[in-house]
């Protein structure tokens, strides 16, 4: 190799001539323990108006493992021209993601090793020919690590593979890894927290999987406390347990399986005799996963517990994406401190879920409120209590006809103004709201409903039709049921990919609800074209994204009531106007349905009875009012974007641009240096893009169609801006095609005319000689030998006539 000129190489080049013969020759099988071009994240998505663009993100260049379960290093390379430790906090970022100590950074001369298992000495330059070989980097790890010989064959044990090339993500591996890192130090009691849609049932199979194939876990029992959770984990990702799985069925534990799918209702129930769990002994199972642990398990007094606690021997994993915390329940005191945690804002960061804008539509009567005429009689022939009903009244305690027409309209017009098919989940109060809801969309909707009368359907858990829809408005290649109506039944458990819109018509005091409810559209299916959601909130509900319990670990909520509080305490104003009630919807063990006689239970949702609210000492029953002939009218609607900080902003997409570019180009001059020095101006074009930018809302919102140099130069940088043509008769007026033969002047003069219609990609595309005019003269290589002299004269044109189109000089012919 002393031949080869380093400094002309490229990445690539310095990767296959140098890095990867030292590491195979360090003893490194390339066939299970390198891998190259790891795509550790996605990509996030950018919205602005109706378009979406992904941000392009790299590749680790190769990461080394012990066993395809288990990443140890990462190696990051750069080209020759580039200093030995260049990449090296690139590689640091990818580790982090990976969770490993090890990360080497080459240019082809030698690698900068950092090693984190050794803090005195973090960083040091070894030779090519030392590489350290797989066993000495394991002998590391694992003392790094603490494992004892008696973990290694549990730690070591392999994830399932399908043979499809599916893998578990980076934020599953950690999951998966640190929760049989726990089991096998003994740790009895974990947590792992992770968003609606990052594949927590995924995750969960894995990690049963490895546990029981490594024998370490013999009996499992999977526990969740919907029958759609138990079928879709039974169906889907826990398929691979075959012939060793069962779902627990009229009331029965199977000995003869290793595998136990089961409802936590049909283990358990008020009487002795329904508590199914009992027919076996407390050290039957020796792990036991809970799915949706903040929902009942987590609360002393819920029958769920019991469940738990009469197997108290056996390993217990609790899965969640809401951790619940309150005075009265806390899966963290049960379980303990989180092992992992993946946030939403981490996972639309990294593309794995989808982000979303927010539409909020403000009502006149919600925000003044509405005092009804002395004496008013409603529908029912009942006198409305004379007082002021506010935006918590409507549809609770208040029904008024005209309010449920507009929020039926407002969201009939969003989805014929953007998509009519797209999929809509609208979560009203109660299930009488959610009925309401269905025939006022149908009547707003007579041309759809004509088509299939399945366009609206109320799918809650009291009417067995619209339940039945449930599968069909889930599966992604049924177009019927559009929008689905509900109150409590869809706010967990429905994995509803497609899923375009959610509207918010409830009143959301619940962080751990409002949670659930916003994960119904988050996952991202790219086959389908969903990889972003809007939430269409007429009660105020978003506002729940600007507390810091949003995205995290909640602190202790304490509930109380006004009579606990002295008048003087201002600090529980928050309290008072009942804004923390966090555990209002989780299901108490005598709220559970033990009477349909068969296996298939859920949790009931509001009936739409009376609702009973409390002032003071005394509970109340309320009456529900149904009155019409009010007037209602939007008086305002905000559109707000999910940002770069993970926050709501309301701002144009020129604002965006201009934030996200001054911080790549810190002048005009800057930006216009580069874009000189390009030798393609079609890569900063892309590049830009992987940033976010999107060109078609930029130029809808700007008004004109102009070339990016120019819609960067006016937008970021306040200047003037010239369209394509302008700058193409620029050219055109300086003479500047004199210099060349009549031939090139000519192919030269059709591609400024293809520049000033399609954009300079059309002058840098591999295929610029091959349409419009350009064909009459011949084909590419005869056009550019007898025009220019050659390819290497033709390119050398084009790269000149670029110049000449971005020349920033006063015009002299002016």
């Amino acid at each position: 190799m002393s031949s080869v000129n380093k400094k002309a190489l490229s990445e690539t080049d310095i990767i296959s001539k140098f890095i990867m013969p030292a590491v195979k020759e360090a003893g490194w099988d390339d066939m299970t323990q390198i891998r190259q071009e790891v795509k550790l994240r996605d990509g996030k998505v950018v919205v602005r108006g109706m378009v979406a663009a992904r941000k392009k993100v790299k590749s680790a260049d190769i990461v080394l493992y012990h066993k395809p379960s288990i990443p140890l290093a990462v190696i990051e390379a750069k080209a020759n021209k580039h200093e030995v430790g260049k990449g090296m906090q690139q590689g640091l970022d990818y580790a982090k993601l990976l969770d490993v100590p090890f990360v080497f950074a080459s240019n082809g001369d030698g690698f900068i090793f950092h090693d984190k298992t050794s803090p005195q000495r973090l960083e040091t330059e070894i030779r090519l020919e030392d590489f350290p070989t797989p066993a000495q980097l394991w002998a590391k790890y694992c003392a790094y690590k603490g494992y004892k010989d008696s973990q290694l064959p549990i730690i070591t044990q392999d994830y399932y593979d399908d043979g499809s090339g599916k893998s578990p993500r980076y934020y599953q591996l950690q999951a998966i890894n640190k929760t049989v890192e726990a089991v096998s130090s003994g740790k009895d009691r974990i947590l792992l927290v992770m968003a609606t849609g990052t594949g927590k049932t995924y995750t969960a199979f894995q990690i049963i999987w490895r546990l029981w194939k490594a024998k370490a876990k013999k009996r499992i029992l999977f526990l969740a406390d919907r029958n759609v959770l138990v079928d879709q984990t039974r169906i889907n990702d826990f398929q691979p347990f075959g012939q060793a799985m069962t779902k627990i069925m009229g009331r029965k534990v199977d000995p003869a399986y290793e595998v136990h799918l089961a409802l936590y209702q049909a283990l358990t129930g008020p009487d002795e005799s329904q508590k199914a769990y009992k027919q076996v002994d407390p050290d039957f199972f020796d792990l036991i996963v809970i799915d949706e642990c903040h929902r009942g398990s987590a609360s002393e007094e819920s029958a769920w517990r019991e469940i738990l606690e009469y197997f108290n021997t056996a390993t217990q994993i609790g899965l969640t994406a809401t951790p619940k915390e309150t005075d009265e329940v806390s899966n963290i005191d049960y379980f303990g401190d989180p092992v992992y945690m993946y946030s939403l804002k981490e996972g639309i960061e990294d593309g794995f879920l989808a982000p979303y804008k927010v539409v909020r539509v403000d009502l006149d009567i919600d925000l003044q409120g509405w005092r009804p005429t002395k004496g008013l009689i409603d529908k029912h022939g009942h006198e409305v209590d004379d007082r002021i009903y506010n935006q918590k009244d409507f549809d609770r305690t208040l029904v008024i006809d005209e309010r449920t027409q507009l929020v039926a309209e407002t969201i009939t017009n969003y989805l014929k103004r953007t998509d009519p098919l797209a999929k809509t989940i609208v979560f009203c109060n109660d299930i009488d709201h959610a009925e309401r809801m269905r025939r006022a969309l149908i009547n707003c909707n007579p041309e759809q409903y004509a088509k299939n009368d399945k366009y609206v359907m109320k799918i809650t858990g009291d009417d067995a039709v619209g339940k039945a829809q449930l599968d069909n408005f889930i599966n992604p290649k049924r177009t019927y049921p559009v929008i689905a109506t509900t109150s409590e039944l869809m706010t967990t458990g429905v994995d509803a990919k497609t899923c375009k819109l959610v509207v918010l018509d409830q009143n959301i005091q619940s962080m751990t609800k409002f949670k659930q409810i916003i994960g119904r559209g988050t996952r991202i299916d790219d086959k389908f074209g969903k990889l972003w959601f809007t939430i269409l909130d007429f009660k105020k509900a978003t506002e729940l994204f600007a507390d810091e319990r949003f995205d995290g670990i909640p602190e202790k909520v304490i509930s109380t009531r006004p009579s606990d509080i002295n008048d003087d305490d201002s600090d529980f104003d928050d309290i008072i106007e009942g804004h923390v009630s966090e555990d209002e919807e989780t299901p108490s063990s005598n709220e559970t349905d033990f009477n349909s006689g068969d296996r298939e239970f859920d949790f009931p949702e509001d009936d739409g009875s009376p609702q009973t609210g409390w002032d003071d000492e005394e509970e109340t029953t309320v009456t529900k009012y149904h009155v019409n002939g009010v007037a209602v009218k939007k008086v305002g609607e905000r559109v707000q974007y999910y940002d770069e900080d993970g926050k709501l902003v309301t701002e144009s997409f020129k604002d965006y641009t201009k934030k996200t570019l001054t911080k790549s180009f810190a002048s005009l001059d800057e930006f216009i240096k580069r874009w000189n020095s390009s030798e393609r101006k079609q890569a900063i074009i892309d590049e830009l893009e992987s940033e976010g930018i999107i060109w078609e809302v930029l130029e809808a919102e700007v008004g004109k169609e102009l070339d990016p140099f120019d819609m960067i130069c006016h937008v970021v940088f306040d200047q003037p801006p010239l369209t394509r043509k302008e700058r193409a008769n620029n050219v055109k007026k300086r003479n500047y095609f004199n210099k060349y033969s009549e031939m090139a002047q000519a192919v030269l003069n059709e591609l400024l005319n293809k520049y000033s219609d399609e954009g300079v990609e059309a002058l840098e595309s591999k295929d610029a000689l091959k349409t419009g005019k350009v064909v009459e003269f011949g084909r590419p290589i005869e056009i550019a030998k007898k025009g220019f002299g050659g390819k290497k004269e033709y390119e050398a044109a084009i790269a000149e006539l670029e110049k000449a189109i971005y020349d920033t000089t006063p015009d002299k012919s002016a």
